[in-house]
């Protein structure tokens, strides 16, 4: 299979990148370090190629995604980034990248559902108000010590306490948080879990009504939407920050995705 890899030359580190390089040339495949401000789904979309890759981090998977559907080729994950939420719940080692690269020769095909919010691709969620900006701050933070994070955010909840002012399908809720994730997630109030599935062909759609998880309420549908009186909303697709125009229309794409994984030996 001719395999084309975007990597992020400023991910991973130095050593395990051009290891990675190396290691996906060796198997045949064209491998493009990215550089900020190149486009890539440009990129992607002239490929001379039968399975498109990125090497990266989750903000950056949804625009080769997407070419990837328009092109109906299969697409390759390799977890460069820092968090892989992705490639956890398709079921990756997030710890190997290079073991990774055996999607490209000979690896198993899996279907899965895209989320789209106004159109636009998400693979994992888009968190909207104060959650997106707790995410920010986690990761901006997250060098320091995880246990800091974890406190910088609690501080964020405790001085933001104005709901942000949504309707969701046309029901007015007062909440500071609002998360739609691609399928259901195991979700506490300062991380992400894992999904089971990327492949029931649903929506989720979280609201914490408190600080403790129990205050959360989980809603499954194929669609959302979801309004606002400032007529935009801080946003987080992937984990990248985002700022969204009102009303949002959050669907679901069932099974529109080709992931290639490596083989998994035989029992």
């Amino acid at each position: 299979m001719a395999g084309f890899l975007l990597v992020n030359p400023h991910a991973g580190g130095g050593d395990l990148t051009d290891a990675l390089v190396a290691e996906a040339r060796a198997r045949g495949v064209v491998v493009h370090p990215f550089e900020p401000g190149e486009d890539l789904a440009e990129l992607a979309r002239a490929a001379d190629a039968d399975a498109l890759g990125i090497a990266g981090g989750d903000g950056s998977l949804a625009p080769v995604a997407q070419v990837a559907i328009d092109r109906d080729l299969p697409f390759v994950c390799i977890p460069l980034g820092t968090r892989n939420h992705f490639a956890r719940d398709i079921g990756l080692d997030r710890d190997d990248p290079v073991g990774a690269l055996d999607a490209f020769v000979g690896g198993e095909q899996k279907r899965i559902d895209v989320g789209r919010a106004n159109g636009r691709l998400f693979l994992n969620n888009v968190s909207l108000g104060l959650y997106a900006r707790l995410v920010h701050r986690r990761e901006k933070h997250r060098r320091r010590s995880e246990a800091f994070a974890r406190i910088r955010a609690l501080a964020i909840l405790a001085r933001h306490r104005t709901p942000i002012g949504i309707t969701i399908d046309g029901q007015a809720v007062r909440t500071r948080v609002v998360v739609v994730s691609n399928n259901a997630y195991d979700l506490d109030l300062f991380s992400i879990g894992e999904r089971a599935r990327i492949d029931a062909g649903v929506l989720d759609l979280y609201v914490p009504r408190g600080l403790l998880r129990r205050a959360w309420i989980e809603r499954a549908g194929a669609s959302f939407e979801i309004d606002a009186a400032a007529h935009k909303l801080e946003a987080a697709f992937d984990g990248d920050p985002e700022v969204l125009e009102t009303p949002v229309e959050f669907s679901v794409d069932p099974l529109a995705l080709r992931v290639l994984v490596p083989s998994r030996p035989l029992a």
